[in-house]
C-alpha cells in the first residue's frame, strides 16, 4: 500500500509528520531526515534545490503517492522549481500557513519568524501579498531557536531573553498574527505566546498542511481505507541522534530508524 512521503533537513519535520499521523491515522507514512546535510537554512537556493530533488527521488523509491516538503527553507527555495517536474502531488509548508494567517489577521499586520534562509528568500512575504496585497508583513530571522529546541532548552532566562530580543520588532509593528515559519518553533510556542501576548494568534502550519494533504488525497481518491497505517523513518546520518530527539517532536519514541545513503 502506497504511503505519504515526508522529508526535512533533520528532525523538525516530525512536527508535521505527527500532525499527518494524527489527522490521517490509516495512512502509511515514510519520513526522510537529511541529517547528514542539516541545516538547510544557511545553504544556497541551488544547493537546497539539489538536495530536495535527491530526497524526492529517494521517497519515490519507497512507493509514495504524495510528498510533503516539511522544511520551510526547501519549501521556499525548491518548491517552485520541483513542483511540476514529478508526477506525484508535492505540497510545501508555506502556502497552507499563509492562507490561514491571512484569514486569521484582523488588522492586516502579520509577523513571520524563521531561519535566515527562509526569511532572506522573502517567500512568505510574496505569498502573503498574493493573497492580500494590503497586508503589512514583518519578517524576523530567529537562528538560535533551532539549537535551543534541539538542546531541549524550551524555557528559562536565556531562552526568554533571546526570544524577547528577536520578537521585539513584531511587538513594535503591532502584529496580531504570527506564522511560525520553521518546524522547530512550535515547541517554543509557550515562550513565544508569553512574550507576544494572548491577543496574538500563532499559526503552526502543520495542522493546515495535514488538512491540505487529506483534501488532495480525497480529491484524487487516494485515501487509504484500511486500518492503522505503518510509519517508517529514514535518515542520511546519525540515527541515534535522530531517535533521541524524535521523542521531543513526536511525543513518543521512534525505534528502528534506518540510515541510508541518499546521494543519487
Amino acid at each position: 500500500m502506497s504511503a505519504i512521503g515526508v522529508f526535512d533537513s533533520g528532525v523538525g519535520g516530525l512536527t508535521v509528520a505527527r500532525e499527518i499521523i494524527r489527522q490521517l491515522p490509516n495512512e502509511n507514512l515514510v519520513y526522510f531526515g537529511d541529517t547528514a546535510r542539516v541545516p538547510y537554512g544557511i545553504k544556497s537556493p541551488q544547493t537546497v534545490t539539489r538536495f530536495s530533488i535527491e530526497n524526492i527521488l529517494f521517497l519515490l523509491k519507497q512507493d509514495v503517492k504524495l510528498i510533503c516538503v516539511a522544511c520551510n527553507t526547501a519549501s521556499s527555495f525548491a518548491l517552485p522549481v520541483i513542483k511540476n517536474n514529478f508526477r506525484v502531488p508535492i505540497i510545501g509548508v508555506i502556502n497552507p500557513g499563509v492562507r490561514e494567517a491571512v484569514y486569521a489577521s484582523q488588522n492586516k499586520r502579520i509577523g513571520v519568524i524563521g531561519t535566515k534562509g527562509t526569511i532572506k528568500s522573502r517567500t512568505y512575504e510574496t505569498e502573503i501579498k498574493q493573497f492580500d496585497p494590503k497586508v503589512k508583513v514583518t519578517a524576523v530571522a530567529c537562528p538560535l531557536f533551532v539549537p535551543f529546541v534541539e538542546e531541549g532548552w524550551l524555557s528559562g532566562e536565556v531562552v526568554l531573553s533571546v526570544a524577547r530580543k528577536y520578537l521585539n520588532p513584531l511587538k513594535e509593528a503591532g502584529v496580531d498574527t504570527v506564522i511560525l515559519g520553521c518546524t522547530h518553533y512550535p515547541l517554543l510556542k509557550p515562550v513565544i505566546q508569553g512574550i507576544l501576548g494572548s491577543q496574538v494568534t500563532l499559526i503552526d502550519s502543520a495542522k493546515q498542511v495535514a488538512f491540505e494533504i487529506k483534501k488532495i488525497l480525497a480529491s484524487e481518491e487516494l485515501l487509504n481505507r484500511g486500518k492503522g497505517g505503518k510509519h517508517k523513518f529514514y535518515v542520511s546520518d546519525n540515527p541515534e541522534w535522530f531517535s533521541s530527539l524524535a521523542q521531543r517532536f513526536m511525543g513518543r519514541k521512534i525505534l528502528n530508524v534506518k540510515k541510508v545513503d541518499n546521494n543519487v
